[in-house]
This record gives C-alpha cells, sequence and structure tokens, in this order.
C-alpha cells in the first residue's frame, strides 16, 4: 500500500498538514478553559446568522400556473438538460469527471440535478409527488419482507413544545409507515417463534434463556420535510435491516407545507412512544436512524425527549442530516457544483425552509434547537455515527454538528467519505455506500453494546409478529419472486443452500439471492418430521423482472485465503482510501474476520481535519456559536476525530506497498 503522499488536498479547499505543520498537542488543562468558554454560547438561540441564506421576513410566493402558451418551457427545460447531461460525458471522458473518483453515473446523475432548483416554476408540489410516486413501481431490493402499518394517534399528555398540539387529538387521525425485516433477522425470528412455540409452558427462566437480543430501528425519511415517504427510502431501510440485524420501522409522518413545524416533530415522537409504550420494545433496544431532513428531525426528536424526561433510545445513525436552517455554512457554496441538492430562490414556491416553517415560523422557529440541531445542547444525548459526503452542500454544518456533539460529551463517530454527494447510501452502485452500512454494522456491535438490548417479552414478540407478518405483508425474494407470507410456515429469505458450490464456506448474509432458486421449506410437524407439499400450484409463480437495484446489492467481498495477524486500526483513526476501477488491489493490512472490503483498504493517519467554514463574505458577523466553533477548531483542532474515506491514487512501482 502507498504512503500518504507530502501534500494531500483536503476536501474542505486545505492542504493535509504535514507533520512539522500539525498543531501541537495540547494538555487538557489548557484545553478546558476556552472550551467551556463556548458554553455561553450554546443557548443563543435568538440571534440570526448574519450570513443566513434564510430571510425571515420574506415572502414565500405562490407559483403561477403555466397555460397552454407555455408548454414550450418544458420543451426548453428538456433540451437545456439533455445538453448539459450530453456535454458533462463528453468532459467526462476527455478531461475527467469533476470529481476524481466519479464514475459515468455520478456524473450523469450530478449533471442532471444541477441547478434544477432553478426550474422549480415548471412544477407544482402535487405533480413533483406524483412523479416521486412512480419509485413505487420499482422493484424492491431483494431478501425482505414489507409490512404497511396504519395505527390511531391517541393523546398522550406530551410535554414542553408540543403539549398544545397533543391536547387537540382526538383519537380519529392516523398515520402509516411500514416495517422492514432483512433476510438476517428474518431467519432469527423464524427460529425464536419456534423455540417459542416448543417451549409453551416451560418455567419462565427456561423460556427466556436463548431468547433473541434484537434492537429496533425507527427511521425517519428525508425529502427537505415536503417530499418522499417510507416505501421511496427502502434501498436505506432495507439494507440497514440486512446489514445491523434488526427490523426497521420506518414512518410517514406529516408533510410540509400542508403540516408545519413541530407537525413532523409531533408525528415522530408519536411513533417513537409507540414502540416503547404500545408494542413494549425498550428504548435500550430502540435505534433512531434519519437521512437529510430526517435526521434533522431525529436530532430534534432525542433533544425533545430528553428535555422533556423521557426515555432515550440506545444510539442514532445519521445519514447527511440537515441540522442548520438558516443554511450559513461556507460549503452551500463551494459544494453546489458537486452536489445532487437543488436549491431554489428563496421566495420560491418550493423553498424548503419557508415550506416547513411557515410565514410564522421563519421568524419563530429558525435557530430553535428542534428544527435546526446545530444550535441546541447535545448534553446527555446517546452514541451517534454521523456520515457525510465531502461534495454535498451539508458537509461543513454536519462537520460541525459532530464537533459541538462531542465537546458535549456525546460519543461521536463521525465519516466523512471523499467525492460522495449528499445521501449517497441511496446509490447502490458506489463503494462507499457498500462501505456506510459496513459502518453503521460495525456501529452498531461494537459501540452500542455499552447500553445492551433487552429481552422483548413474550406479549411485545406476539404483537409485532403480527404487526409483520399479515395479509399485507410482502416477501420480496432474491429472485425476483413475491409471496404473502404465512405465519405458521417456515419461509427462508434465501432458500439456496447456506454453502457455495463448492461447499467450502458459508454465503454471507449481505450476499444477494437473487440467482437462486425459490421455494419454501417444508413444513415440520410436532414430531419434528417433514411434511413436503407435492402440489406445485401452493408454490408461488409470481414473477417479475430482476431489479436493476439487485444487481448492484451490497456484497462484501469474501476473502478466501487466511489472513495474517495485523496490528488493529483503531476506527477513530483511520483513514480509509477506496480503490479506483481498473487498478490492482493492495492490501497489507486488512480488518479483522473473513470479510475485506470489496475496493476499500485501511491505512491510518492522526492529522487534524482543516477548519470548515461560514459563508466567507460574513465570517466575521457570523452566528457567536458558529463562529466559536470554527475559532476553537482552528487553534485547537476538531473536537472529535473523523474517519476520512478518501478516494486512491495509482500506486507507482517506485512507492512502498
Amino acid at each position: 500500500m502507498s504512503s500518504l503522499p507530502a501534500i494531500f488536498q483536503w476536501p474542505f479547499g486545505s492542504k493535509f498538514p504535514s507533520q512539522s505543520e500539525q498543531s501541537p498537542q495540547k494538555s487538557p488543562d489548557t484545553e478546558e478553559t476556552p472550551v467551556s468558554s463556548l458554553l455561553q454560547h450554546y443557548d443563543v438561540t435568538s440571534v440570526l446568522p448574519p450570513s443566513s441564506r434564510v430571510n425571515p421576513s420574506l415572502k414565500q410566493q405562490q407559483r403561477q400556473p403555466l397555460g397552454l402558451l407555455d408548454v414550450w418551457r418544458y420543451g426548453l427545460f428538456v433540451a437545456c438538460k439533455a445538453t448539459e447531461v450530453a456535454s458533462e460525458v463528453v468532459s467526462h471522458h476527455i478531461w475527467g469527471p469533476r470529481r476524481k473518483s466519479w464514475g459515468i453515473e455520478m456524473t450523469m446523475i450530478t449533471s442532471f440535478m444541477r441547478n434544477a432548483g432553478q426550474h422549480s416554476h415548471l412544477i407544482d408540489m402535487a405533480t413533483l409527488r406524483k412523479l416521486i410516486s412512480l419509485a413505487g413501481f420499482v422493484p424492491l431490493p431483494s431478501d425482505a419482507l414489507v409490512t404497511p402499518v396504519t395505527f390511531r394517534v391517541r393523546r398522550r399528555k406530551l410535554r414542553g413544545l408540543l403539549s398544545k398540539l397533543d391536547a387537540v387529538e382526538s383519537g380519529t387521525r392516523e398515520l402509516s409507515g411500514e416495517w422492514v425485516v432483512g433476510k438476517r433477522i428474518w431467519k432469527a425470528l423464524q427460529r425464536e417463534w419456534k423455540t417459542s412455540q416448543r417451549n409453551k409452558g416451560q418455567p419462565a427462566e427456561k423460556s427466556t434463556r436463548n431468547r433473541l437480543k434484537e434492537h429496533v430501528i425507527l427511521y425517519l425519511h428525508g425529502g427537505a420535510y415536503y417530499l418522499f415517504s417510507a416505501a421511496t427510502h427502502r434501498l436505506i431501510t432495507i439494507q440497514l435491516s440486512k446489514h445491523v440485524g434488526a427490523r426497521v420501522f420506518a414512518v410517514d409522518y406529516r408533510l410540509a407545507p400542508e403540516t408545519r413545524f413541530p407537525g413532523q416533530l409531533q408525528d415522530s415522537v408519536y411513533a417513537y412512544l409507540r414502540l416503547v409504550e404500545d408494542l413494549h420494545i425498550p428504548p435500550e433496544n430502540i435505534i433512531l436512524a434519519g437521512d437529510s431532513a430526517g435526521g434533522g428531525l431525529t436530532l430534534g426528536l432525542l433533544m425533545y425527549l430528553r428535555d422533556n424526561e423521557y426515555p432515550l433510545p440506545s444510539g442514532v445513525i445519521l445519514l447527511s442530516p440537515w441540522v442548520d436552517l438558516t443554511m450559513s455554512c461556507d460549503s452551500w457554496d463551494s459544494n453546489a457544483q458537486y452536489d445532487i441538492v437543488p436549491l431554489p430562490a428563496p421566495g420560491d414556491h418550493l423553498n424548503p425552509v419557508a415550506c416547513y416553517l411557515g410565514e410564522e415560523g421563519l421568524e419563530k422557529y429558525l435557530t430553535h434547537p428542534y428544527a435546526s440541531p446545530l444550535f441546541g445542547d447535545f448534553k446527555g444525548l446517546p452514541p451517534m455515527l454521523i456520515q457525510s459526503g465531502d461534495s454535498e452542500v451539508l458537509r461543513d454544518e454536519i462537520t460541525l454538528l459532530a464537533h459541538k456533539a462531542t465537546m458535549a460529551g456525546v460519543d461521536v463517530h463521525h465519516e466523512l467519505y471523499e467525492d460522495a454527494v449528499h445521501v449517497f447510501q441511496t446509490f447502490p452502485f458506489l463503494d462507499a455506500s457498500r462501505k456506510a452500512f459496513l459502518a453503521c454494522r460495525d456501529f452498531v456491535k461494537n459501540v452500542l453494546p455499552r447500553r445492551p438490548p433487552q429481552v422483548l417479552d413474550m406479549n411485545a414478540q406476539q404483537v409485532l409478529k403480527q404487526e409483520i407478518v399479515n395479509d399485507k405483508a410482502t416477501i420480496v425474494r432474491g429472485d425476483g419472486s413475491e409471496m404473502r407470507p404465512d405465519p405458521d410456515t417456515s419461509y427462508d429469505l434465501d432458500t439456496s443452500s447456506d454453502t457455495t458450490d463448492e461447499g467450502s464456506r458459508e454465503r454471507s448474509d449481505d450476499e444477494p439471492s437473487w440467482r437462486h432458486s425459490f421455494a419454501p421449506r417444508d413444513a415440520v410437524d410436532d414430531s419434528g418430521v417433514p411434511t413436503t407439499d407435492s402440489d406445485p400450484a401452493e408454490r408461488p409463480i409470481i414473477r417479475r423482472l430482476r431489479s436493476t437495484f439487485s444487481l448492484f446489492s451490497l456484497q462484501p467481498e469474501v476473502d478466501e485465503t487466511p489472513s495474517t495477524p495485523t496490528t488493529p486500526v483503531t476506527p477513530s483513526t483511520a483513514m480509509h482510501k477506496a480503490q479506483p476501477a481498473g487498478q490492482p488491489r493492495h492490501h497489507s493490512r486488512r480488518p479483522s474476520g473473513n470479510v475485506r472490503l470489496s475496493a476499500l483498504s485501511i491505512i491510518s493517519s492522526t492529522a487534524n481535519l482543516p477548519t470548515p467554514t461560514i459563508r466567507s463574505r460574513n465570517r466575521t458577523i457570523s452566528h457567536p456559536d458558529i463562529s466559536s466553533l470554527c475559532d476553537q477548531w482552528a487553534i485547537m483542532g476538531p473536537a472529535n476525530q473523523t474517519t476520512m474515506y478518501a478516494p486512491n491514487t495509482p500506486v507507482s512501482p517506485t512507492q512502498p506497498r
């Protein structure tokens, strides 16, 4: 493996510091006073950053409908975008991509989304949502069970900010969502149900001895608070369930502008309390997760639960969270040419902040911690895994979030993926996406056991079983077949043998099984004798085209050669480098176990990250909280240690390996 070059380009626009340029290490005594002095700014939420891109007095304009004479505008948009995409493709092949590790897919996607916000006058909210709903016709990722759920919202005597909204609930309103169960947890649940059936009437200590201790993920989807749903985010929720080994409950909270803040927060609180109070899931078993706007909503939910003394979950997974509605950081400018996030004009009818907060909310809630968590207090929150791309417009505010949460004593694991865009986990063809889900597994397996999950009682297991396995559920097989599950039949989401054709090793739980045949396992009667169903009409015959996404399923490459003992690499101080396509792989060190990250190898680094910045022209007059964080970062470096994932450079024959 090659060593780091003397000058390394870091994503924040500054050079990788050499050993002599690195800041000297400060003792805890010298750090204590300046860090403590910053705490006085943490509650300053009534001060609007002068560098804010959001003017609270701005009036949101209504969209003017287009007439028949304006049809030419759509043709012009299509022609312009086709020209932009074509020119980017040509530039990609001649001069290379805008970001060094991008393939042709990312070049085309980013070129289509670039400046899309400038054309928002061509579409209204309803039409945009209908177009996005077409994603529901795309075949699901493979090997999962998905069950839609609808539940009534009841009054729960909420405290604090949500007390008035809760008081008007009549018990007639409904919320919806869906349970997602991946292959691994599905197998474990079937074993659990069989064991529970056999142990009926046995002593309690025997019936609970080998019971499953599982996590449940409450997922809040992104979409600028006015788009998308639980169904559109199955590329994330299914992979989270498969990798983490947890059931995922993705909730459809009410969207803006029909519902303003804090209505979305209220729905997320109801969803969380439903898991804890109605389904009897211990808080230690629950993990909160969210992406983009859902990530900001997740942090708002956490702060609300803490402030009002509700039990907190065991951990949090944040994927490119949007935590600063003022959008005052510099990466909104510096990464605009790379990211896929469209930014409508300030007064546009699709401006997400105006839609979310409304005209009154812009004055009242713009820097409220539940809406813009970057301005909040993070004391007492559970461990966090924060993932972001360095080419996204939210990069700087996410980095400041990790820094600030660490200063408040939170166990933060911050991962920055170079050349990655906003919520890159939704692009299965990216190596960064594969590594991100493996990092989620590592976080749950190695960090959250500090607060281990509890065994679910029989009542909770029965309720969850009825919710997940019913006539509304759909099993999506790896070969593209779909079927309705029978609660009393043991179906395996992967019916191939547990070994490969050679029979030499177990097949990975993440390996896609769409290549293999499908048949339900033979049922077993009470005596243990298998009963084979010979009627072919009983076998599922529903077939469909193989999903494009299944072809790119997250599949770690299994190393068949014995691994040699190596020095362990601490995740918080590791830099991971992605091997470019077409280059030979060189592995001088490997992670523990027999799974080799297919295009990622590991080297260590102790250098501090460069300082993120707010908008350049307003640095001296920015919000005191953000400016103090930036100054503190510049003087003493980040409070947290960031794991950096960067594209590798070709290894020359003269470089050490």
